[in-house]
């Protein structure tokens, strides 16, 4: 592996990509360090020292990396291209003018991101606009002292929240032009990168916490225990159904086509992260609703505040739970389509050894994806409540390192970079990362 890079490195080529992603890391977190115009950095940075543990804004101050609660001007993170990207994947089911865009190829894949930039800007907007208000109203960090709750702003009026607003939308826009550049010039995903860059810049401080508060025995036993769940996720998540398929010779002109085969390859966690976040971000609603009315004595906001608020109740872990599974159903069943496979495979002349073509095919491809969904998701819902068994049984801060979302992001970026830099070291007949 240490050859490889030593390889990379000494291709130009190469050298200049991986040179070139490193410079828009670094930037990006340059850009996460700097704070918005107005605001009171030793107020905020008391409160943030204060309120660590505190898990409501925990999956957006993730993507984010740690920014949104120190309101830097890149305080809104990667999150509104993630929703927006969300939005636009489930309409394109629904709306028949963009499902036939995504059919028209590259064209139509580029007006569908022209919305996805459009739809990121307006929820950045609403994003900031609600940070601001908190930031203003003294509520945006919970259990913070209200000498320093009550003054994040240098002068709390109308002109210092518009420009506020104005440089974390502007920052949003900046992030997605860094994450288009890496993509262009750099190696691998430029926006999933820059997500892998804002979950790993959390780690350090983290696990330094848990060697604070817990002592070294119980840090290396994090440690250990992170090594073999990192190891299980790379293991699922490289897992895979592969679904072999013939194509039958055919006579084109005076040319023979086909008579190859290949296969269809039906990952374990065909949905990714985002049930997790799905989940997530639903669950955030209650305790929202509970912090915009603290001083409400409606039995609903009780129940709320007692059974949702923590996530360390049993109730709150199983909702966490089955939400996780249903999402990943839900989401599989709009991004997967066996009418669409089995027609394209009928219309090339392919077929499943043993199913018939057409209807018959697409029942199996149904058959096999329903079933192989469901230990993907008992997969995700387990990693997901790593963080909330950790915080029962070791009484242990609510940023657990090695667990729930942050570990999938991690090894699924990593996993996807290292294999794009394999492809292009092979390209060039060098030895690769996975040899």
């Amino acid at each position: 592996m240490l050859g490889a890079f030593a390889n990379a490195f000494r291709t130009p080529d190469l050298r200049k990509k991986l040179l070139f992603v490193l410079l828009i890391i670094a930037v990006f977190r340059l850009g996460s360090h700097i704070p918005t115009p107005g605001v009171h950095v030793a107020n905020v940075q008391h409160c943030f020292d204060a309120t660590k543990n505190s898990s409501l804004y925990g999956l957006i101050n993730l993507f984010s990396g740690g920014a949104l609660l120190q309101l830097t001007i890149f305080a809104l993170g990667i999150m509104p291209y993630i929703t927006a990207s969300i939005i636009l994947q489930l309409l394109v089911v629904v709306i028949p003018r963009l499902e036939a865009l995504k059919k028209e190829g590259q064209s139509g894949q580029a007006k569908i991101t022209q919305y996805t930039r459009y739809v990121t800007l307006a929820l950045a907007i609403l994003q900031a606009t609600g940070i601001v208000a908190l930031a203003r109203s003294g509520n945006l960090l919970q259990g913070c002292p209200a000498q320093y709750a009550d003054h994040l702003l240098y002068k709390d009026n109308t002109a210092t929240a518009a420009l506020m607003v104005v440089t974390m939308t502007a920052g949003t826009a900046v992030i997605m032009w860094l994450g288009e550049l890496v993509t262009d010039r750099g190696i691998g995903n430029g926006m999933s990168i820059l997500i892998f860059t804002q979950v790993v810049a959390t780690f350090p401080v983290a696990l330094w916490n848990v060697q604070k508060a817990k002592g070294p025995w119980v840090f290396s036993g994090v440690i250990l225990i992170g090594l073999v769940v990192v190891a299980a996720v790379v293991f699922i998540e490289q897992a895979q159904r592969r679904i072999p398929v013939q194509y039958a010779r055919r006579m084109v002109g005076r040319k023979m086509f086909g008579g190859s085969s290949t296969y269809i390859p039906l990952k374990v966690n065909q949905a990714g992260v985002i049930p997790v976040i799905f989940a997530s971000s639903l669950l955030y609603l209650p305790s929202m609703a509970v912090q915009f009315n603290r001083n409400s004595t409606s039995p609903i906001f009780d129940f709320i505040s007692t059974y949702f608020v923590r996530g360390d109740h049993p109730l709150y872990m199983a909702a966490y739970f089955l939400l996780i599974i249903f999402f990943t159903y839900f989401y599989v069943a709009i991004t997967f389509n066996p009418q669409e496979v089995a027609d394209n495979m009928k219309q090339y002349g392919g077929f499943i050894p043993g199913i018939r073509a057409g209807k018959p095919t697409e029942d199996y491809l149904s058959y096999v994806l329903s079933r192989i969904t469901l230990p993907g998701a008992l997969y995700l819902g387990l990693i997901a409540l790593i963080p909330l068994a950790a915080l029962v049984l070791v009484n242990a801060n609510q940023n657990v390192p090695f667990g729930g979302t942050s570990l999938l992001i991690m090894v699924g970026v990593a996993l996807d970079t290292v294999k794009q830099i394999e492809s292009q070291l092979q390209q060039r007949n060098y030895e690769g990362f996975l040899r």
